[in-house]
């Protein structure tokens, strides 16, 4: 695509270094700070966010990048995520960013989508605007979680097998059909950490330690709306820091938390969607 100000081109067709340098300047103010990723981990950054670059689309202007749309194609879901997009501080306001949004509509219409969504942390107010703007909805506020250690716990639930722990949260994901793409299988595979599931009846958590004793939750999803085996899991951990990212869906495991004690970080994403009128499936 071109306009009088600048071109579309695909991702793919760009080396790695220009695409990382310029996320790193989009993100230079990010609401939550800047992100400071080296070059060796954008494949890795690429990889959890489930990015086809064959997908994702680039506006340029005389060789050098105005903005990025990097797009995730759901294989578990009927829809294209929006995995990240920005734009570089100088060419904020030119239009680039809000032209490839359309650009990663209208193409996940084309594919037959039955929608389209991203996560926007809900304290960003500009880039709520442009998304409810376009018509994206949110459908669930997105929660991180922090626990610090004060006591005896007792363990709770069974381990599982990573692969086994995968199979059944790919088909969790796929009869709801809302679980965040960084919760599911696609994401997880691509974290550079050891990680390890229990089950305990309709509940799962995947989670890793860090070498300073962190917990992280990487993944925890409860079948059952009364999220009762996912608060056992959460409080099996009451003798360790833990952390959860902004990723925690309240209806399949963020209620348990709070049960639990968990504290609630005071930034959240929501996940918002686009209903594609006339789409396939």
């Amino acid at each position: 695509m071109r306009s009088r100000y600048f071109e579309f081109v695909c991702a793919a067709d760009l080396p790695a270094s220009q695409l990382h340098a310029a996320f790193g300047a989009a993100f230079s103010d990010y609401l939550i700070g800047p992100f400071t990723l080296p070059l060796e981990q954008w494949p890795t950054f690429l990889g959890r966010q489930a990015v086809d670059l064959m997908e994702s689309r680039v506006a340029m202007r005389a060789g050098s990048v105005l903005a990025f749309a990097f797009v995730a194609v759901r294989e578990d879901v009927p829809g294209w995520r929006l995995a990240t997009m920005g734009a570089v501080p100088q060419a904020r306001g030119s239009g680039a960013a809000p032209a490839l949004l359309d650009d990663f509509i209208a193409r996940t219409r084309e594919a037959g989508c039955a929608f389209a969504e991203l996560e926007c942390f809900e304290q960003n107010e500009r880039a709520l605007r442009l998304y409810r703007g376009r018509g994206f909805q949110a459908t669930s506020p997105l929660y991180g979680y922090s626990w610090k250690a004060s006591g005896a716990a007792a363990s709770q639930g069974a381990s599982v097998a990573l692969e086994a722990a995968f199979d059944w949260l790919e088909n969790v994901a796929r009869e709801r059909g809302d679980l965040p793409l960084q919760v599911t299988p696609v994401s997880l595979r691509a974290l550079p950490v050891k990680l390890q599931a229990l089950r305990l009846g309709s509940a799962q958590l995947v989670f890793s330690e860090n070498a300073q004793g962190l917990v992280t939750f990487n993944s925890l999803v409860d079948r059952n709306p009364a999220q009762r085996d996912a608060q056992a899991l959460a409080s099996g951990f009451a003798d360790r820091n833990c952390s959860v990212p902004q990723l925690q869906r309240p209806d399949v495991g963020g209620e348990a938390l709070e049960r639990a004690g968990f504290e609630r970080q005071p930034l959240n994403q929501v996940l918002m969607r686009l209903v594609l009128r006339g789409a396939a499936g």
